[in-house]
């Protein structure tokens, strides 16, 4: 395994065989990623509710969405208070 970001492709990928009820380290290995990911993957695009399969939804849309916005705040110095000496 080596160390990417996932595609939105791959998130479509995640969403397909959760829906379909593959197991979360099934996923994994069908994307060759470690099971972590999968998981951090499914806290990302979780939508609250819940499907068919009685686990929570996972939407690969929310998913890139949160991504997207989690690499626009990557660098950014926390807006600090300017200190008068």
């Amino acid at each position: 395994m080596k160390c990417r970001y996932l595609t939105f492709d791959d998130r479509k990928k995640i969403e397909a065989l959760y829906v379909s009820g593959a197991s979360l380290a099934a996923i994994a290995d069908t994307l060759g990623v470690h099971l972590v990911t999968i998981y951090r993957e499914l806290a990302r695009g979780s939508c609250g509710d819940l499907d068919k399969n009685g686990r929570e939804k996972y939407s690969a849309e929310a998913a890139q969405k949160a991504f997207l916005e989690s690499m626009k705040r990557r660098g950014k110095a926390k807006d600090k208070p300017k200190e008068n000496n």
